[in-house]
């Protein structure tokens, strides 16, 4: 006698995940498939890590001298010797393009840093301490939005003087409003969650609840505006070198290499393009980059 074995049909899938494979693991899993699907991705990243390396390890890119001039070598079209050519002084453009990337990184960190610090401090405060501290902040916030940026920079410079350091800060300080509202909004919609007026009715003093509830759960959107604000200021930077006011005018800086350029447009435009775009490269990739980077962690 012969077993009759029963088979079961094959159960239906529960979701839509089982039916088909999501579109972003097609290439891949993790990182791997999402970067080889965003070619341009890769392209930022290869462009910030390129401005990375000139400014940190400029020997890395170009071992000749951006300051050595060869008379007899002047107005050189780019070419294997000189690849960005050369400028009206024989000096080699590839080699003050990557030494000029040295100030323009150390310039945009210091304005990083004043205005996430001095922002994110106004922020807290016009967020927690009270209505008459928002309203003084806020009021002063919206007068120095009311100045345009590089007007803003062009009176602290005048004021203070053309140094790298009086240059950072007026860019910093220019940008500090849009930092301190963001920390604001994110601190008014903290200080009335749950677990902040439970800390407050359980008798945490204010200070506490401020530096152990309010601040590790606000500064997250604060710190993600910090690599955008670093492309504005890479940007405000080179306008103001552009204008005349760096920190030396015969060190690599990219603002006054395009000023130096314009002069020869005609005979080398090479020096007036090859500055120019490099600095846009950076502060798209920049951008991009970060815009991506925040958008896939929102």
């Amino acid at each position: 006698m012969t077993d009759i074995i029963e088979s079961k049909p094959p159960e239906a899938p529960t979701s839509v995940a089982e039916v088909a494979p999501a579109p972003g693991r097609r290439l891949g899993t993790g990182w791997v498939g999402y970067l080889l699907g965003r070619p341009d991705v890769i392209l930022s990243g290869l462009v910030v890590f390129a401005f990375l390396v000139a400014a940190i390890a400029p020997g890395l890119l170009s071992h000749a001298d951006p300051s050595l001039a060869v008379p007899a070598d002047k107005l050189l079209a780019p070419g294997s010797a000189h690849w960005f050519g050369t400028d009206q002084i024989g000096r080699d453009q590839f080699s003050r393009m990557v030494h000029g990337a040295g100030p323009s990184l150390r310039a945009g960190l210091l304005t990083i840093a004043v205005s996430l610090g001095a922002g994110g401090l106004l922020g807290l405060l016009a967020g927690y301490a009270g209505r008459f501290a928002n309203t003084l902040i806020m009021r002063i916030c919206d007068a120095i939005l009311a100045i345009p940026g590089v007007l803003f920079a062009l009176a602290w410079i005048a004021a203070f003087g053309a140094s790298a350091t009086h240059i950072a800060l007026a860019v910093g300080i220019a940008s500090v409003p849009t930092i301190a509202r963001v920390m604001r909004a994110e601190v008014l919609r903290i200080r009335v969650s749950v677990y902040v007026e439970a800390a407050h009715a359980s008798g945490v003093r204010p200070a506490g609840v401020l530096f152990r509830h309010v601040l590790p759960n606000s500064w997250r959107p604060v710190l993600a505006l910090a690599p955008l604000e670093f492309g504005q200021a890479l940007l405000a930077i080179g306008a103001l070198g552009y204008l005349g006011f760096s920190d030396s005018k015969g060190s690599p800086e990219w603002g006054s290499m395009i000023a130096q350029g314009q002069t020869y447009v005609v005979v080398a435009p090479w020096l007036l393009f090859i500055p120019a775009l490099g600095l846009a490269a950076v502060v798209v990739a920049v951008t991009h980059f970060s815009r991506v980077w925040n958008g896939s962690h929102a």
